[in-house]
């Protein structure tokens, strides 16, 4: 392990659209964000090579990256407000008013840049200072910012946000016209470039889904399932895993010739995020095996989201700002999956959920609270967060693509993996994980050298 870093605060300050350009807005909550009131925020962090020292970064860089960030709160309006807490009558909603602003924490780390870079097992405490935290009070701010220069070296952007406010797609979108704006002025967005739609009525409310969501909500308010960062193990790492379009097609190709043989048809769908997903089910399965602290169940799930905008029945522009994703959970028994056709069993399970999502994206969206809530407080349940269909590596300041790309708030959930595109393999996806030591040991063990004997 690298030696522990020091982060020192330069300065806390606070980043507003520029004034009298967003009118006052309240945004209800339609159904597909409810949900994500019982879920901490999500909090991406990005490195970016740039070797320059301090004092030029604070002279030069600092004023450049408030300014576009500034200029892209204009058109996120709603990242800069709250979520207003109605009377229980009411609909929550995200409120913006004149003067609204997001946090910004500006700091200086004396770590090692390139060992925060690296795909190997690292102390997952040691990403927690580069992140900020959004406050838990009655009215929960929607985003906040934090920027590290690593000098002579790099620069690390940390996010909070709410997954009430925003999906990955719009996430995405708000990270990729920040870096535009920082990168080529205001002027530069190209026409085509999608600017965020906020009219609510086009998320049609279906179901009885948000009465039901809100029920769900008034009963909990607060996180389903939250280990708090001192609660985590001491020896907890952090590592990601890369799985090629190479090796997946090794894993199809074992799938495939398995069923043959044992003649059964193949799963419904070998896709790389399933293929993947499946292989990292099974491994986690084992390494995690004998050693979590209480008994483990015979059914084993495994939790992702699927897009809402490919899968509705009706249209929802692309640029539309909010949540627009489903909640799919995978079962399978616990023997299954640790047997011979382990593999098999997790691809059959990922693959027919999807497969359900794709004929109806809402079936059994009333049960997606309480499903979820069984899944987020387990060691030994699966859950997925991000996706590699974002390119969150063409994200580019100005300074060349990510060096790397961290979801640090898989630490708060006993269960959570993240998955993103590879920024080096084309096709690739990688693989995020925080487990305690020995178990990523064995993870990695199982990882590679699974894909080792695969003919």
């Amino acid at each position: 392990m690298a030696p522990p870093i020091a982060v020192r605060v330069l300065d806390r300050c606070r980043v507003a659209p520029p004034p009298g350009s967003a009118p006052p807005t309240s945004l209800p909550l339609t159904f597909f964000d409810i949900p994500w009131l019982l879920f901490p925020p999500f909090q991406p962090l990005f490195f970016f090579q740039f070797p320059i020292p301090t004092s030029h970064f604070t002279s030069a860089t600092l004023p450049k990256l408030k300014h576009s960030l500034s200029l892209t709160l204009l058109e996120y309006f709603p990242f800069s407000g709250r979520i207003s807490n109605y009377p229980e009558s009411e609909t929550p909603a995200i409120v913006y008013a004149e003067g609204d602003s997001v946090g910004m924490t500006v700091a200086e780390a004396d770590g090692d840049f390139d060992n925060f870079c690296g795909h190997h097992s690292k102390d997952a405490c040691e990403f927690h200072q580069l992140v900020p935290r959004l406050s838990e009070s009655d009215e929960v701010p929607m985003m906040a910012v934090q920027i590290t220069v690593f000098s002579n070296a790099g620069i690390s952007i940390g996010l909070a946000l709410h997954h009430a406010v925003s999906d990955g797609r719009t996430f995405t979108n708000f990270m990729k016209t920040w870096s535009s704006i920082y990168r080529n002025g205001e002027k530069s967005l190209p026409k085509s470039f999608p600017l965020p739609f906020y009219d609510r009525s086009v998320i049609k409310e279906l179901k009885g889904l948000k009465e039901i969501f809100l029920q769900q909500w008034r009963k909990h308010k607060k996180y389903l399932s939250k280990t708090s960062r001192e609660d985590r193990e001491d020896d907890s790492v952090r590592a990601t895993f890369v799985m090629s379009p190479r090796e997946m097609e090794k894993v199809k190709k074992w799938i495939m010739a398995h069923c043959r043989r044992k003649g059964k048809p193949p799963p419904p769908l070998l896709s790389a995020y399933v293929l993947t997903c499946a292989f990292v089910w099974v491994c986690l399965c084992e390494a995690r095996a004998g050693r979590v602290s209480t008994a483990p169940p015979d059914t084993c799930f495994f939790g992702f989201n699927a897009g809402g905008i490919t899968r509705l029945d009706y249209p929802v522009p692309a640029a539309y700002l909010g949540n627009c994703v489903a909640f799919g959970r995978a079962v399978a028994g616990r023997s299954d999956l640790m047997g011979e056709e382990g593999i098999v069993a997790a691809a059959e399970a990922i693959g027919r959920k999807i497969k359900e999502l794709d004929g109806e994206v809402l079936g059994g969206a009333e049960r997606w609270i309480l499903e979820w809530e069984v899944l987020t407080g387990s060691e030994v349940h699966v859950v997925v967060l991000g996706s590699p269909k974002l390119d969150l590596y063409e994200v580019d300041f100005g300074w060349g693509r990510p060096r790397k790309i961290e979801e640090v708030s898989i630490d708060e959930m006993k269960s959570g993996i993240s998955l993103t595109e590879s920024r080096d393999i084309k096709g690739g996806i990688e693989i995020g994980l925080v487990l305690p030591n020995d178990q990523m040991d064995v993870f990695a063990s199982l990882f590679h050298g699974g894909l080792k004997v695969l003919p």
